[in-house]
């Protein structure tokens, strides 16, 4: 995978999928659970960025820079996660929430990572500074992914609920139908075939 559009486009899938996953890590009731589950994806997210960009990858080394990398992020989470330990209310609304900061902190991992690949850097050459200050920018960005990811979810989930309330009972259809058949509208055979049909789904 030589060229570096088609690089990069593969770099962004990777990223945006980590940035799913680690939501539905987020959704997790459990505060502590969900901080190492997210971080078990972004780690797992860098692994697939390194092969991508034939970085060796070294997973003490790489968890190091992730944690640094996150501390600040999640530390802003700790009144999210305040929130979770609400009976009821709190797991909804702080899930979501956090769902949200899991996913932000995914895209900022992400795309950190493919910056300093992308730009010839090694596991020997991180300036920390310099990658934490832009893991801050785009913690702040990957807050507007992650919502805008969590509301088609939110619009595909609705959308396939309403597509069961539309299908026909096959009941009725079947009521239908017969009334067809007997005003004489469709015949016999017809009628055979067409239950037939709706039987079967």
């Amino acid at each position: 995978m030589g060229d570096k559009t088609d690089r990069t486009k593969h770099a962004d899938t990777i990223i945006r999928n980590h940035i799913v996953w680690s939501m539905g890590a987020g959704m997790i009731p459990i505060p502590i659970a969900d901080f190492f589950a997210v971080s078990a994806i972004q780690l797992d997210m860098v692994r697939q960025l390194c092969k991508l960009y034939d970085v060796d990858f070294k997973e003490n080394e790489m968890k190091a820079v992730v944690t640094a990398l996150t501390t600040s992020g999640f530390a802003k989470a700790g009144a999210r996660m305040a929130v979770k330990l609400i009976p009821g209310i709190g797991t909804i609304i702080g899930g979501v929430t956090m769902a949200i900061l899991s996913g932000a902190s995914s895209f900022a991992v992400g795309e950190v990572f493919k910056k300093h690949f992308e730009t010839g850097g090694t596991i020997l050459d991180f300036d920390m500074d310099r990658l934490i200050k832009l893991y801050n920018e785009k913690f702040e960005k990957g807050k507007k992914v992650a919502r805008e990811i969590h509301k088609e979810a939110e619009a595909e989930k609705k959308a396939f609920k309403m597509a069961k309330k539309k299908k026909a009972d096959p009941a009725e259809q079947l009521r239908k139908l017969s009334d067809l058949k007997k005003e004489g509208i469709i015949s016999k055979a017809e009628f055979k075939k067409m239950k037939k049909k709706i039987v079967n789904g």
